[in-house]
């Protein structure tokens, strides 16, 4: 990588982060010490004080929260299609049936309407994606889920730190995932967290994220076989996160909401300096909604996106674009999911283009995007 390259995203991290790794380091807890209990708890601070479990990645977040939720074969999980695959992928390996339902024309989050009319007396979960860290509608699809008998999961991967109508992310959906891949708002090298609102759900959490294994004697079958003695009574995985990553998601967390901070203020930036280019369509902020801007999706008209893309790139500016409609990937394809099902995500996806956003990116590294915008649109 060229050193005028800018990236759409990268990780913040500073001496005190790489410091508290170390102290773990030359510590006796490398993995199921204390610093995984810190880390759940600092978390929940930002949650509304939802408890937390702490797992290897967002994907395995998603895993475990379907899990916790119940999801067998035969159940069927709403969810928007303008997200990673993983959303759906860690679902579809529970065997559930996806069904996709369309997102809104403006927020490419769940649309309400459309989830109402995807749902059937098989819908188990109503998996909702805060689509670039703008949270989705959570009351009415919390009350939508409720009504039919279902679970709401938010995929707040993008999230973290963000509110929806006054409540913090996490403190509003049963079960709620994030992420904290080197891009996202905080990180922990790989690592994922899930929330659950719930007693039992968090208790099926927490053992699928350790093998399944009861190590309490009054839920054991056989408690007199020995202090030793540990039981699976359902399969489970290891997803633990050591504690030599949670000491630098503490150590993040300390930071959370500075990175907020300066995110909106890029955010804002590109907001002010794009709202004049012709054929650009700046992101929007719903009434309610208190971002973590993840990503600053900007929308190309006019068929040019593609066209953008390279010239951004040709520039030196690492442009991404986030994400192909879920169905449309092969694995999906095969299943027998057709292109055409949920215009506005196929839509939203052919002008889309993620522009560089992170906390140490400098005022005029957002204004050399701004210009090489400007250069292109003419």
């Amino acid at each position: 990588m060229s050193a005028d390259f800018l990236p759409y995203g990268r990780q913040s991290v500073v001496e005190e982060d790489i410091e508290a790794v170390a102290e773990v380091l030359r510590g006796d807890w490398l993995t199921t010490g204390p610093g995984v209990k810190r880390f759940e708890e600092g978390l929940a601070e930002y949650t509304g004080g939802t408890p937390t479990v702490a797992v290897t990645s967002g994907t395995a977040a998603l895993h475990v929260a379907y899990y916790a939720a119940g999801i067998e074969p035969g159940d069927e999980v709403v969810t928007s299609p303008m997200t990673f695959v993983a959303t759906a992928a860690t679902a579809s390996l529970l065997g559930a049936k996806i069904v996709f339902a369309d997102v809104e024309e403006d927020t490419a989050n769940l649309d309400v309407a459309a989830a109402k009319a995807a749902m059937t007396s098989r819908t188990k979960v109503v998996a909702a994606v805060d689509y670039a860290g703008h949270p989705a509608e959570l009351g009415q699809l919390h009350d939508l889920a409720h009504e039919a008998g279902a679970l709401l999961l938010e995929d707040a991967a993008h999230s973290v730190g963000g509110s929806w109508q006054g409540r913090p992310v996490g403190s509003i959906a049963d079960l709620t995932t994030f992420s904290f891949f080197p891009t996202k708002n905080l990180t922990t090298a790989e690592g994922g967290a899930v929330a659950a609102t719930s007693d039992e759900l968090l208790r099926r959490a927490f053992s699928f994220r350790n093998h399944g294994l009861v190590r309490d004697k009054s839920a054991q079958r056989f408690p007199d076989e020995g202090a030793w003695h540990q039981e699976v009574h359902e399969f489970g995985l290891n997803y633990r996160l050591p504690d030599v990553l949670c000491a630098l998601g503490i150590s993040q967390l300390r930071r959370l909401t500075a990175f907020k901070l300066r995110r909106a203020e890029i955010h804002a930036r590109y907001n002010a300096a794009l709202a004049d280019v012709d054929g650009v369509r700046t992101p929007v902020t719903r009434p309610g909604a208190d971002p973590m801007w993840h990503l600053y999706p900007l929308r190309v008209l006019g068929g040019r996106r593609h066209a953008m893309f390279d010239h951004l790139r040709a520039a030196g500016i690492g442009v991404q674009v986030n994400y192909i409609p879920v169905y449309w990937h092969p694995v999906f394809a095969d299943l027998g999911y057709r292109r055409g099902m949920c215009p506005n995500a196929e839509a939203f996806y052919a002008e889309e283009i993620s522009l560089p956003l992170f906390p140490s990116m400098t005022d005029d590294d957002v204004d050399r995007v701004v210009d090489a915008i400007r250069t292109f649109a003419g």
